[in-house]
């Protein structure tokens, strides 16, 4: 027999453990760093593509926007954005796509990335 105090602590690691892996809210916190360059409310680009809809687009692709090589040769390779190749790039965009325009040093932690997917995934 399960204890009542067990079952609740098991509970609340796991909503936890789930709330902590895909907090959009926190993710959106996170990604007003990127806004100077990006915006995932439109699907108009500023200095850097709008990331509106990125999740599940083909990399390099976003209509009118003049990605770097590496980034269109990805694309055209048929790679996609993602919860990996996001996940990748965010922690590093030089080293996991060397040639890329984007001038950013990466996220520092995986639930800052885990955060910052979830908050683009609520923008299709």
């Amino acid at each position: 027999m399960i204890r009542l105090p067990v079952l609740a602590l098991f509970a609340s690691l796991l909503i936890a453990s789930v709330t902590a892996a895909q907090d959009a809210a926190h993710g959106r916190q996170v990604f007003n760093a990127c806004t100077s360059c990006h915006t995932v409310t439109s699907e108009r680009h500023t200095f850097g593509p709008s990331l509106k809809g990125v999740v599940g687009r083909g990399i390099g692709t976003a209509p009118d926007y003049r990605y770097s090589d590496v980034l269109r040769q990805a694309g055209a390779d048929g790679k996609i954005w993602d919860e990996a190749t996001l996940s990748t790039f965010l922690a590093n965009p030089s080293k996991a796509m060397p040639g890329t325009k984007m001038r950013f040093w990466g996220l520092w932690t995986d639930a800052e990335i885990k955060d910052v997917i979830a908050y683009l995934a609520a923008h299709p």
